[in-house]
């Protein structure tokens, strides 16, 4: 769903929100490219920094951006872009990411939403301070079914096909059931040690770029200081569940962590 700031008198540029920080320098700013190429700005309010780029409205504006959504190049694009500028502000600090295309019409709308929403963006930002998000991806780990392919038995070779065929589907529904459970409790496991953990849906074989089938997609949000803790028992626990192979990954900007809810915590809704 695309949530779009409009006005019935439009400026020719609006505001493209990538995130909320305490503070930022303009000098990092300024080495920083946004949607449009330019640097991104700052636009503060309520002792809090929102993040933008200038957003030209013929192209980012609400029917202009709803046909561009629909292009994939284009939100492509779009999302590696925002994605970029998200991820350095998180090298520097604690940073809540705005929903991809997130647009305003102007930057007194993106200073009204600061306002409005202080407390919540203060204590998410609170919560986020000296913690990074941390993925683990656990995949099916390949083994070959135990059947022996030689053997016949009776009723022919027919008959042995079949009986090698229900063996070996057998077997793999038993290693898939053998991994979820193992999937289970690597996520219990690494949740006692993390502040907090999600479970994703596991991803499609073609975006996670391999054959083997993702058991475990999961975030964790971990202390700065527990890392070496953390990736230790990454290791640990691969060795304990061998037929899954975990894969760690990070550190991510926290889209996992912005919210308690399910919708992202910067959703723009500019009243009707």
């Amino acid at each position: 769903m695309v949530e779009v700031a409009v006005d019935l008198t439009v400026p020719a540029a609006g505001a493209w929100l990538h995130g909320v920080v305490r503070d930022a320098e303009p000098a990092t700013l300024a080495a920083i490219p946004g949607m449009d190429g330019g640097p991104v700005r700052a636009v503060p309010a309520a002792g809090l920094v929102a993040v933008v780029s200038t957003a030209p409205l013929d192209e980012y504006g609400e029917q202009p951006l709803r046909r561009n959504l629909e292009d994939l190049a284009w939100l492509e694009r779009a999302a590696r872009a925002h994605h970029a500028v998200v991820e350095a502000l998180a090298r520097r600090g604690p940073v809540v990411p705005a929903r991809l295309a997130t647009v305003h019409t102007d930057d007194e709308r993106v200073a009204r939403s600061l306002t409005d929403r202080r407390a919540e963006l203060v204590a998410t930002l609170d919560r986020l301070t000296g913690r990074g998000e941390w993925g683990v991806k656990g995949y099916l780990a390949p083994g070959a079914a135990t059947v022996d392919a030689e053997t016949t038995g009776h009723g022919g070779v027919g008959t042995a096909y079949l009986r090698r065929r229900r063996a070996q589907l057998t077997s793999r529904e038993e290693r898939q059931q053998v991994a979820s459970a193992a999937a289970d409790a690597v996520h219990g496991a690494l949740c006692e040690l993390a502040v907090a953990g999600r479970r994703h849906a596991p991803q499609d074989r073609r975006l996670s770029g391999t054959s083997a089938p993702m058991v475990l997609n999961g975030a964790y949000l971990v202390d700065v200081a527990a890392l070496p803790r953390f990736t230790d028992l990454v290791s640990s626990l691969g060795h304990r569940h061998p037929g899954v192979r975990l894969e760690l990954t990070g550190p991510w900007p926290p889209y996992s962590f912005v919210a308690e809810r399910p919708e992202p915590a910067l959703t723009v809704r500019e009243p009707g």
